[in-house]
């Protein structure tokens, strides 16, 4: 006999269960909308990790614990008499199936596809303009600036390529990579000026100058920064382990090396890791 797999409705049923005041789970009891944000936040990323470490074995269980963060906030919404998780579902359905007018003709999602194609690089450029359709039949003020709707709490460099991707949108933007290293040159020489000046304050604006300006660079070379980032975060731990263990190997401790011995076998850590 197979083992029972659990639906999505068992799921609910979990999640309310959890939070029954009077013989639910006491740590969830205890939880609201904004408690939960962080543990969101940090599912999302453990998504992104086993998708970048190619661990298909964990994905699906990383992608069952973020699901239960949408099931937490549905519970909230219900709850509060709100919104539940059928709204969400058919809140996002509903988004996208009037999104997306080349795949389902007449927003009809059960509509047979008329045979027409949309070109890949139109679909973007129609998506925006459904989107600001959307806004002025919802009230919006069509006067805010176009950098609004980009959420603030996002990580800095992905806000950052959310934004440039806003304003060149609008035309405010490099015609290719080759402007854009002209201008990290710029803004590196102005972080030697703020190093000399002393102030704390200009360094921080001047690195930040710089590090946007880098975002911008792996925009226009199609390179999510994040993940650059993500990629070269492993790199130096993966490196950095190779140190440990051969000064380890040694009978010594890192501090008892000088910076020449760690960098040369930060060096041969490159090589080898490079061949692995």
């Amino acid at each position: 006999m197979s083992e029972q797999r659990y639906q999505v409705e068992d799921l609910l049923y979990l999640m309310a269960r959890l939070r029954d005041p009077q013989s639910g789970c006491p740590w969830d009891l205890q939880q609201d909308f904004h408690s939960i944000v962080p543990h969101t936040l940090e599912e999302a990323y453990e998504v992104a990790d086993a998708i970048e470490r190619k661990a298909w074995d964990e994905l699906p269980g990383e992608l069952g614990d973020l699901l239960f963060q949408v099931v937490y906030y549905a519970q909230f919404g219900q709850e509060q008499e709100r919104f539940g998780f059928a709204d969400v579902v058919d809140g996002i359905v509903r988004k996208l199936v009037r999104r997306h007018p080349h795949v389902f003709p007449g927003g009809d999602l059960r509509a047979s596809h008329d045979g027409q194609t949309v070109a890949s690089e139109e679909v973007p450029g129609q998506w925006q303009a459904i989107k600001a359709q959307e806004k002025r039949e919802q009230g919006r003020d069509d006067a805010a600036s176009v950098l609004a709707d980009v959420p603030l709490n996002l990580p800095a460099m992905t806000r950052a390529v959310k934004l440039q991707k806003k304003a060149a949108r609008t035309g405010f933007d490099w015609d290719g990579p080759e402007p854009v290293l002209a201008k990290i040159h710029e803004e590196l020489a102005e972080v030697h000026e703020a190093l000399a000046s002393g102030s704390h304050q200009a360094l921080e604006h001047e690195i930040g100058d710089l590090l946007f300006a880098v975002t911008n660079l792996a925009r226009h070379a199609g390179i999510d920064p994040e993940q650059a980032v993500r990629g070269t975060n492993q790199r130096f731990c993966q490196r950095f382990a190779h140190i440990e263990q051969q000064v380890a190997g040694s009978g010594r401790q890192l501090e008892d090396c000088s910076l020449q011995e760690l960098d040369a076998l930060w060096d041969e850590a490159k090589r080898v890791l490079s061949r692995a």
